[in-house]
Formats: C-alpha cells, sequence, structure tokens
C-alpha cells in the first residue's frame, strides 16, 4: 500500500472521514518509517565497524616515545587509535568519546559475529533493540557452528516478539547452545562481581551491583521479609505510629542502613578496623544553600545590605555532591553542619568562574584552585569527575610550560594519554578554557563547569554599580559572617 502524508490531511481531519481506516493507513506508515529506521542503523552500524578497522592505521608511523618498551608500546599504540578515532566521532557528533568506542566495538562484534541478525536488521526485519538482545545473550558463544544454529533461531523468533519478551528465549538458546559447562562460566563471571554508582534526575542515583544471582535474590527477599515484619508490628501496634512507607521505600531504605551503620561479619578483621571505616564525600554548597531562610536574612539589614559591594543578588541552585551528582540543600547543609573545616571557592560574581580556594594549606593551594574549576575531565564531553583527575601541563613542563593555573588543566587518564600520544592537540584561550583541536582538524572549546553557584542582576544600579536607593557615601549594613 502506498502511503504519503498527504493521504492522511492534517490530524483533525483524519478522524472525520474514517477513523479506522485512518488507523490502518497511520499503523501502516509507522511500520514504514521503522523499516527505514533499521536500515538506517545497519548502515550506521557497519560505519562504526569500519571506523574500527581503520584505527590501527592512523598510528603506524608513530615513534615509540622515550620510557616505553617497543612491544608495550605496540599494544598501548592500537588502544590510543581507538580513542582517538572514537574522539574524532564523538566530538563531531556531540557524544562522549567512551560511547561512541563502546557502539563501535558493539558493531564491529555485531558485523563479525552475527550476520543473520546484521541482514535482518539491515532488511528492517528487526530493530536495532532485538540486534542488542540477540548479540548480548551470545556474547561469550564463541564456537562458530553453535552460534550460527543459535542466530537462525532467536532471528527467526525476533521477527515476532518484542525485544522484552526476546530476551529470556535468547538466554535460553544461547545457553542451550554453548559448549563450555556453566560452572566454569560462573566461576570466571564471579570474579568480575562489582559495585558502581551512577546519577539520575532530582538529586538521587543509582546503587548498582553484579552479585552472584543467589546472592542478589537472596539479598532482595531478606529486606523484603524484613520489611514486612515491621510492617506487621507496626499495624499491630495501631496509632500514630502505623508505617506509611511502600515496600519499594522501606526496601531501599533498610538497604541504606544495613551498608552505613551495618559491620561485615565475613571479612572483617579482629580490631573491628572495618567497621570502623567511615563513609566520606565532598560536597560544594553554594553559600546561600546554608540559609534555610534566604529572604528574612536580606531583610534584616536594610533589604539590600548583603548586595551592596556589587549590586547583584546571590540566586543559589543546588549543591553538589562529589562534584557529580545533585544534592538536596537540607541535605547539604546537615552535612556542611557536621564539618569542623571547610574550603572557601571564591567565584567572578557576573561568570561564576572559579577565581581562587583558599585553606590554610598554601603548598596546596594551587591543587585546590584546579580541583575547584575543573571538577571534571576538560576533554569535550568526558564527565569523569576531579577526584580520578591527572593535573596536566597544557604546554609540557619539558618545553618551558608554566606550573600555574593558564597551562594546567585536570584529564582523566584516558584522554591524557590521548593528548600526548596522538595527534589531537589542545591550548588554553584564557579564564580557564580549552581549545582542543582533532587529527582531522575540528576544533572543539571546552568551557570550565560552572561551580554550584551564579548570580542575576538584582535591583536597578544607579549609584556607581550600587542598588538603587542606596546611598554610594553609606558604608553597606552589617551582614551576619559567611559561614567559613
Amino acid at each position: 500500500m502506498e502511503f504519503s502524508i498527504q493521504s492522511l490531511g492534517s490530524p483533525a481531519a483524519a478522524p472525520a472521514a474514517d477513523p479506522w481506516s485512518a488507523l490502518g493507513e497511520l499503523t501502516a506508515a509507522i511500520v514504514a518509517v521503522d523499516r527505514v529506521i533499521a536500515q538506517m542503523q545497519a548502515s550506521r552500524e557497519m560505519l562504526f565497524a569500519v571506523a574500527t578497522q581503520l584505527s590501527p592505521a592512523l598510528m603506524e608511523d608513530d615513534v615509540v616515545p622515550p620510557g616505553f618498551d617497543a612491544v608495550r608500546w605496540d599494544s598501548r599504540t592500537a588502544e590510543l587509535a581507538e580513542h582517538a578515532v572514537a574522539a574524532e566521532i564523538g566530538t563531531a557528533t556531540r557524544t562522549s568519546d567512551r560511547t561512541i568506542q563502546r557502539q563501535m566495538a558493539q558493531a564491529s562484534d555485531l558485523v563479525a559475529r552475527f550476520p543473520v541478525t546484521l541482514k535482518a536488521l539491515s532488511e528492517g526485519r528487526i530493530s536495532l533493540a532485538h540486534t542488542r538482545v540477540i548479540r548480548e545473550a551470545a556474547v561469550d558463544l564463541d564456537d562458530h557452528a553453535a552460534r550460527e544454529a543459535y542466530e537462525s533461531l532467536v532471528v527467526a523468533r525476533a521477527e515476532q516478539e518484542t525485544p522484552h519478551r526476546l530476551r529470556r528465549f535468547a538466554a535460553q538458546e544461547a545457553e542451550r547452545a554453548h559448549p563450555e559447562p556453566l560452572e566454569d562460566r560462573f566461576e570466571r563471571a564471579h570474579g568480575e562481581r562489582r559495585v558502581w554508582v551512577a546519577p539520575v534526575r532530582d538529586g538521587m542515583a543509582e546503587l548498582t551491583a553484579v552479585l552472584p544471582a543467589a546472592v542478589a535474590h537472596g539479598i532482595h527477599v531478606r529486606l523484603t521479609d524484613m520489611a514486612q515484619a515491621h510492617t506487621e508490628a507496626s499495624q499491630r501496634s495501631g496509632g500514630e505510629s502505623a508505617e506509611l512507607r511502600s515496600m519499594d521505600q522501606f526496601r531501599t531504605d533498610l538497604l541504606a542502613d544495613l551498608l552505613l551503620c551495618g559491620a561485615p561479619r565475613a571479612m572483617d578483621d579482629p580490631d573491628g578496623h572495618l567497621a570502623a571505616i567511615k563513609a566520606r564525600v565532598d560536597v560544594t554548597i553554594p553559600a546561600d544553600a546554608l540559609m534555610r531562610h534566604v529572604p528574612d536574612f536580606i531583610g534584616r539589614h536594610g533589604g539590600q545590605g548583603a548586595e551592596c559591594s556589587s549590586g547583584l543578588r546571590p540566586v543559589g541552585v543546588a549543591p553538589e555532591l562529589n562534584g557529580h551528582h545533585v544534592l538536596d540543600p537540607e541535605t547539604a547543609r546537615r552535612l556542611a553542619g557536621a564539618e569542623t573545616g571547610w574550603n572557601r571557592v571564591l567565584t567572578d560574581p557576573l561568570s561564576g568562574a572559579v577565581l581562587a580556594v583558599d585553606r590554610y594549606r598554601p603548598n596546596a593551594d594551587l591543587r585546590r584552585y584546579l580541583s575547584a574549576r575543573d571538577s571534571r575531565c576538560r576533554f569535550p564531553g568526558c564527565g569523569i569527575r576531579a577526584a580520578w583527575l591527572d593535573i596536566d601541563h597544557t604546554e609540557d613542563a619539558a618545553r618551558g610550560g608554566a606550573t600555574t593555573a593558564g597551562n594546567l588543566a585536570g584529564l582523566c587518564r584516558r584522554h591524557h594519554l590521548l593528548k600526548h600520544h596522538s595527534r589531537w592537540s589542545v591550548r588554553q584561550i584564557g579564564r580557564g578554557v580549552l581549545e582542543w583541536r582533532s587529527p582531522a582538524g575540528r576544533v572543539h572549546t571546552d568551557n570550565p563547569p560552572r561551580p554550584a553557584t551564579r548570580t542575576i542582576p538584582g535591583a536597578l544600579q544607579d549609584n556607581g554599580g550600587r542598588p538603587a536607593g542606596h546611598d554610594r557615601h553609606q558604608p553597606c549594613p552589617d551582614a551576619d559572617p559567611p559561614p567559613f
């Protein structure tokens, strides 16, 4: 059936003629568009695979740097070449180069090991989401014959099922086709158990753990049992003490209590050192976030007293946890109140850029300044936070580069190596702004991340920059001392 946008007319007119006929044409059009999208995605996967094959040729003429073993440098060169290709594509498409490198690896694996799946995608018979399910279920299925048998069964099912429903079938078929015993594979996977944190919206984060399945389900069951027991006890007691939290909320709170307050039994040493370890976090808090009632504070000092020095009114933004996660102000205030000493970060009142960081350790001032200015890696698109950055001389110190803020920048190890051992180059153009040039000649500007404070124009300024109505010859009203 031929379809065009004109055949449907306007959205309002379509139901007036024959709504069911219009719905049929609309559904057919969506199917046709999805087919074209799948075909384009197949082309993109093949281009990514070509990019992976291209990368080794980019550094064939590179000389082994002084101090590097030639054999080790050969393996490092291949890794850096992939990084360089991913960085070129990532910065051009405004995508993290780590994401691009992961997509390149997935595409290369799809093209090389799953030809039947790729063909179905290129013909629009399945979606990219189906290919991800098919590939992930059999990612460690190295036997060619076993993988071929698996693929023929799963692709046929993919043409009839949603990706979600396909996932279980694919896992079952991959297990049947696998020549290596599950026991051996479990032993290997057990060595890769890990925990990580990823930010989500509204000041929250996801804590994810990869555990043996029995342990993971056991933890979930125990949390559920504990939550149910407490809820039942609360209901029996009645009154205002009845539990109002949902089961999900209760499980989450119990998990937090157990991990933050409980002591490990199986691994603790006789002196209980592990139990004594406390969580440590770095919190960046705008000064106004420490005040519960900013309007009341300003009102006690002539209405504009806190603004007199610049005619600008501070406007709070969310505090930050470890320079990465948004933190709600109340939690930030509680954490700040428990600390015996703080770092003070001084910012430009107009741009919000970090100007200085002071503390009673002069030999660490520059490092603290850079940590505050460069709270994440300064390569375009990279979000690795300050705790894992190398402080790099933009112009090499060996070539006369000064050890100053204007010639230093925080780079993660990956992009530090990329800067020194590939054709990527960078220069500082002032106020901490970095200008990167890719091997293909593209220029990308990276500005220092804004700290957790900013300002906006306050009242009209008619007295040399002071707020309207303020006598320039009078001193500013006294204000409470800042909480530093």
